[in-house]
């Protein structure tokens, strides 16, 4: 009898010091790492970053959460020494008590706490998951020594990201505004200064330079009636004039600007939306629930757009301040009709080429890159701002409405489109020709 007592509570104590390991599959789960991308568009808003501007938060995040990840899969490889003279991230001190699944997120969350001006918004949220993360089980040394991981990598990160040139640049002259014909003049109605006018000074991920993929020249200006440029001009008036239910909605659905304002007499508000970057890092979260995606892969995915869309950015605005060409809505203005407004506010930055061409196409070839070409979806990143849902069957496809619809808003002339999509395709199929992410 005493010894089958003693080995009953031999078996019990045993059993009772396994350690609790029932979390592991729930920390796993990448909708933590979709929550917390959700989070930071979600404070960009709020806090009305640049699209530029938005793209170098997205990018830090992303690439931090990617370094973590890799590590869970020997197939992947790390981003070091192939992205921006990124430098090895740190390794954890105990494998043993580190959950990377956790340090991931939280990598990215504080990298992107960092970026942000927000910054209690995240912490709000992230003691949120924290709180997840404990009501699983998950063990008190555990956590502790996961999320003590991902703030080593985040702060490997940051170090990293403060070599850039952003810091530096916001301290670089104003753009210039010249007063010549065919040159940008600030537009209606707020006449804002042209925004990032030294982006093109941004360190990049991948590209070799900001002007590796310059476009051919704008068409000359010349408002002779008959000209080519008259003609591009003349097309922009009547698309925004003709515009049937479809057209508008697809300008409105890729609209994507920041910060529009509204005037009702002595009265100014403004609206606050989404970035064009931050609707494509939506639409890697949408193709990353669709396809079931693990950790690993939803990290590669939300990395690869970002790096497409930063990139895109540093490449469509070194030529924006180089041609500085005209918007539609002066030239209309002044030459043809003093009274026309297009469909959509016009950002404050010159025309060429079409920011959205440009840094959709990227992210597009960089999404059919890892989830494959004809990957249908539907897009409902729009939905929070009363937008209804729109049904693409690529990735590609969504690229060029989101880049026709520049027209259909009357904000670009069609060269800035065309070239704009060329210009973002090359310099998408560069990105992933340069990157050795899988062994």
């Amino acid at each position: 009898m005493m010894i089958r007592l003693l080995v009953v509570l031999s078996l019990a104590v045993m059993f009772g010091c396994q350690p609790n390991t029932a979390y592991k599959a729930e920390v796993a789960d990448p909708s933590f790492l979709h929550r917390a991308h959700g989070k930071l568009t979600d404070i960009i808003v709020y806090d009305i970053f640049s699209p530029p501007v938005a793209s170098r938060n997205y990018v830090y995040s992303s690439i931090a959460a990617y370094e973590v990840a890799q590590q869970l899969d020997p197939a992947y490889k790390s981003l070091a020494g192939q992205v921006g003279e990124l430098p090895p991230v740190p390794t954890p001190k105990d494998t043993s008590l580190v959950d990377l699944h956790i340090a991931t997120f939280q990598a990215f969350a504080k990298t992107g706490r960092t970026l942000i001006f927000s910054e209690a918004k995240m912490d709000e949220f992230i003691n949120t998951v924290y709180d997840e993360y404990r009501d699983m089980g998950v063990p008190r040394r555990v956590l502790e020594a996961s999320i003590e991981y991902g703030n080593q990598v985040s702060d490997h990160i940051l170090a990293w990201s403060a070599g850039d040139n952003y810091k530096q640049s916001r301290t670089f002259p104003k753009f210039d505004v010249r007063d010549e014909p065919g040159r940008w003049q600030p537009t209606p109605p707020d006449y804002m200064e042209g925004i990032e006018p030294h982006w093109r000074e941004i360190r990049p991920m991948v590209i070799r330079s900001a002007n590796q993929f310059t476009p051919p020249l704008p068409t000359d200006y010349d408002m002779t009636e008959g000209s080519a440029f008259y003609k591009e001009t003349m097309e922009v008036y009547d698309a925004v004039n003709n515009l049937d239910e479809e057209r508008s909605a697809i300008a409105q659905f890729w609209d994507c600007n920041p910060y529009v304002s509204h005037h009702k007499g002595h009265v100014m508000f403004a609206t606050k939306k989404i970035t064009p970057g931050g609707h494509w890092m939506g639409i890697a979260q949408l193709a990353a629930e669709k396809a079931e995606a693990g950790m690993v892969q939803s990290a590669l995915a939300y990395a690869l757009t970002s790096i497409g869309l930063f990139d895109g950015f540093i490449s469509c605005w070194d030529e924006k301040y180089r041609s500085n060409l005209i918007r539609p809505e002066t030239v209309i203005n002044k030459h043809i009709d003093e009274n026309w407004v297009p469909l959509l506010q016009t950002p404050p930055f010159p025309e060429y080429t079409s920011g959205h061409s440009v840094i959709s196409s990227a992210a597009a070839i960089m999404l059919t890159h890892v989830y494959g070409d004809g990957f249908a979806f539907e897009d409902s990143v729009e939905l929070p701002f009363g937008l209804p849902v729109r049904k693409f069957d690529s990735f590609i496809e969504a690229s060029s409405e989101a880049a026709i619809s520049r027209l259909y808003g009357g904000i670009h002339y069609m060269p800035a489109i065309e070239n704009g999509v060329a210009q973002g395709q090359k310099l998408g199929r560069f990105i992933v020709s340069q990157l050795d992410y899988k062994s």
